[in-house]
């Protein structure tokens, strides 16, 4: 089954003859399948851990920990250790509508439900040794911040694109490390760290989410930003509805946060958002422009979803003002 190659800690997912998944974690220890683009680690505390999400399964972790409010993992039938260290997570096929499939109207209940979630964890996240912490720095020092060609003295331009946002964006990259510790201060509740619609599967009012592999302390407001601006990264879900469902995400997740009896501020959460879409997709709008100038094509890089790179840099055009929208209210 199709799955990210380029991180190692996965060794290789399987629609099996009798309708299972056998999804197999592959130890840091053992040399790659293919080339490497986030590399993982035997430490417990290093953002791809690569024994966390059979942990996260083996002790029942992520088939109780969202469940109240209808969010739950692919059902675990057994799993089982290799000779060489690897171990195999044999999980039931999650039969229903894939994410990238559900209208907005879906994505929004999710996005309640996920909030629902949070707010029961908020202040309060589980201490196991294994959980992730302080994920986003470590993921931007390690993976996106080598896809970036452009020096932060380069001029950041393109014709398709608004310069006023690529400013901001440039800015913000340049002031990551802020950023982080920006958020790093925003109140923390266990977060998934992974969500976008690839990763969802509608089951009648049940949310299946998949890949547990990054789950862990996170911020208010960090997996709502990520479901935003990684449902159109790639062009499987079509641009035109961004404005939508960014409206939609962000009031469904406050409406969720209430439901859980949080009772903080609304429009913190909407800024904590902004704060983390921006944080963690500074890199975004540079890697693509370097990608261009050193490629001169996105097309192989986007889920075959574009013909040419302009064609690309079309379809981001609302995304990129977006986030340079969200920059310049956060900075």
């Amino acid at each position: 089954m199709v799955h990210n190659q380029g991180n190692p800690a996965t060794g290789g997912v399987w629609r099996m003859p009798g309708g299972e998944v056998l999804k197999v974690a592959r130890p840091a220890w053992l040399p790659p399948l293919h080339p490497v683009t986030w590399p993982t680690s035997d430490d417990p505390a290093h953002w791809n851990y690569w024994q966390r999400e059979a942990l996260a399964y083996r002790t029942g972790f992520a088939a109780s920990v969202y469940a109240d409010a209808g969010i739950v993992p692919p059902s675990l039938l057994r799993t089982a250790d290799r000779p060489d260290g690897e171990i195999e997570l044999w999980l039931a096929f999650a039969d229903g509508m894939p994410g990238f499939s559900w209208p907005v109207a879906r994505i929004a209940a999710f996005a309640r439900q996920l909030g629902q979630a949070q707010a029961g964890w908020a202040g309060r996240v589980p201490a196991e040794p294994w959980l992730s912490r302080h994920w986003l720095a470590q993921y931007l020092s390690a993976g996106p911040a080598d896809s970036v060609f452009l020096s932060p003295a380069s001029p950041w331009r393109h014709p398709l694109w608004p310069s006023d946002a690529l400013d901001r964006l440039r800015s913000a990259w340049i002031a990551r490390p802020s950023l982080v510790a920006r958020c790093d201060a925003v109140p923390r509740t266990l977060c998934h760290l992974d969500v976008w619609p690839n990763n969802l599967i509608s089951s009648g009012g049940t949310s299946v989410l998949l890949d547990w592999a990054f789950c862990g302390d996170g911020g208010i407001g960090e997996d709502p930003a990520n479901l935003i601006v990684d449902s159109f990264t790639d062009g499987l879900m079509d641009p035109s509805l961004l404005p939508e469902l960014s409206e939609a995400v962000m009031d469904s997740y406050v409406e969720g946060l209430r439901d859980g009896g949080w009772t903080g501020s609304g429009d913190d959460v909407r800024r904590w958002i902004m704060l983390f879409g921006v944080t963690k997709y500074s890199w975004f709008a540079p890697a693509l422009l370097g990608r261009m100038s050193r490629d001169g094509d996105l097309g192989q890089k986007t889920y075959g979803q574009d013909t040419s790179g302009d064609s690309a840099m079309v379809r981001l055009r609302g995304l990129i003002t977006m986030l340079g929208e969200w920059a310049a209210a956060v900075r």
